[in-house]
């Protein structure tokens, strides 16, 4: 039965729902900086699982909040991503939203190249914005891409979110980036998905400035 008033105001039914999702966290502890982007991917999920499959470098959310503050670029593989990301927050800090797979030289050098656009986008953007923070929540051609720049050093991503969805290749693209040795936040698994990645970067975006 419903109980609550069905005219809630957004921030309401947030605030409600956070408080739900502590509740339900239960015993369940993480440190302050976690804390506020295991709840936002809960938040946008449904899905407590994440509680346990969110896997952080040493200092991840640190080095994501100094990358974010200085403007970098944020990069995403997919549109999906790049539009769930709140602009808002971005324009408050200065930062940009870019995500390349349908630009029509990537499709000409995914062509070329014989791989896929989203392989090719990692190439472009790698040129683009070399230190910028990417975002990955669909295509593990993407991450294993990212993860092959960073080992010949010509990418050096501020953070690397890893949060493809799928079967193929998708565990074994999150493990190589767990490996890596770049600062980064992966939902472990066969789990993920473009909404998991914005819902990342928003709780990073967020914790430096929630715009009203």
């Amino acid at each position: 039965m419903i109980t609550t008033p069905d005219n809630l105001p957004p921030e309401e039914i947030e605030r409600r729902s956070f408080a739900i999702i502590r509740k339900e966290l239960g015993k369940l502890t993480f440190p302050p900086d976690m804390l506020p982007v295991v709840t936002r991917v809960i938040h946008t999920t449904a899905d407590f699982d994440y509680a346990h499959t969110l896997a952080f470098s040493d200092n991840a959310v640190a080095h994501g909040l100094a990358v974010l503050g200085e403007g970098r670029a944020i990069v995403t593989d997919t549109q999906m991503a790049a539009a769930g990301i709140n602009k808002k927050a971005c324009s408050h800090i200065g930062c940009s939203v870019y995500c390349l797979i349908a630009d029509p030289g990537v499709a000409e050098a995914a062509k070329h190249g014989n791989c896929t656009r989203s392989r090719a986008a990692v190439d472009a953007a790698a040129e683009r914005w070399p230190d910028g923070v990417y975002a990955v929540g669909n295509a593990p051609t993407a991450l294993i891409r990212i993860c092959e720049l960073v080992d010949a050093g010509t990418l050096r991503p501020g953070l690397v979110v890893g949060a493809p969805v799928g079967f193929v290749n998708v565990v074994e693209s999150k493990e190589l980036l767990l490996a890596a040795g770049v600062p980064h936040i992966v939902a472990r698994g066969r789990k993920g998905g473009s909404t998991v990645a914005a819902a990342i970067i928003n709780a990073l975006l967020y914790m430096i400035a929630r715009p009203a």
